[in-house]
């Protein structure tokens, strides 16, 4: 299994248009960004996209154009799902799975584009392709939302989308007793801000802890977030299992 995090920003992005801060200027003169977060699941040649960015159409062409053959979703937040009208006459729409209520909410608003809807109840795994999925709830108000645990063979990865850290028991008992090799964890801000829905780096690095995630990288990252905070993910990052 080959996982490439082909977004790591938040819902603006970094830079963020018309921003002269350090960090902005910073990523503008290394040449580097941080598109909306989504991630890349390969194996055995086929492609699941988790989360379908407003970035969708550059985050493939950097991917050398993969034939995406499912899309998961998180949330119902535009930067989670709204790229998904990139498929338009470029591929056959792919298949989506999310949990019920994400489901109808995505699917009523891309009510324009033909392709299978798949609802999947939380805490329930699903197969695709041998990677085992299982949706679970997390704490990201007002929306309904989900994080994901994704496994295959003996690694297991988790990815908790926007979330707060007080996530429902059920969650992160399913968090703790399952031996997390690499986590992707919601770090909108650096320690020291509040944030009423999202983690600072703070609590995100807590978090990993508390799981017992052996590694972790921030994701959904603002432009508020230096380039180099230690453990933050960074486009186009590759982890490979064999």
């Amino acid at each position: 299994m080959r996982i490439t995090l082909l977004g790591t920003g938040d819902a603006i992005g970094t830079p963020k248009v018309g921003c002269d801060c350090v960090n902005c200027r910073a990523m503008v003169a290394a040449g580097r960004s941080r598109l909306r977060t989504s991630l890349l699941v390969e194996t055995d040649g086929k492609h699941i996209l988790i989360e379908s960015s407003p970035d969708l159409r550059q985050q493939l062409l950097r991917a050398c154009s993969p034939h995406i053959d499912a899309v998961l979703w998180s949330h119902g937040h535009y930067d989670h799902f709204i790229g998904f009208g990139e498929f338009y006459r470029v591929q056959k729409v792919p298949p989506a799975y999310a949990a019920p209520p994400v489901m109808d909410y995505c699917s009523g608003y891309l009510h324009f584009l033909p392709f299978e809807k798949h609802p999947v109840p939380v805490y329930e795994p699903f197969d695709l392709f041998g990677v085992t999925f299982t949706f679970f709830e997390v704490n990201h108000p007002p929306v309904y939302t989900c994080g994901l645990l994704i496994e295959h063979d003996d690694v297991a990865v988790a990815y908790t989308a926007d979330t707060r850290e007080d996530i429902p028991e059920a969650s992160m008992d399913l968090l703790k007793n399952t031996d997390i090799d690499l986590l992707f964890v919601d770090a909108i801000a650096p320690e020291g801000y509040s944030i009423t829905k999202h983690m600072n780096y703070a609590e995100a690095v807590r978090f990993a802890r508390g799981v017992g995630a052996r590694d972790y990288r921030c994701v959904h990252m603002s432009h508020m977030v230096p380039p180099d905070m230690p453990h933050a993910g960074y486009d186009m990052e590759t982890f490979c299992w064999e």
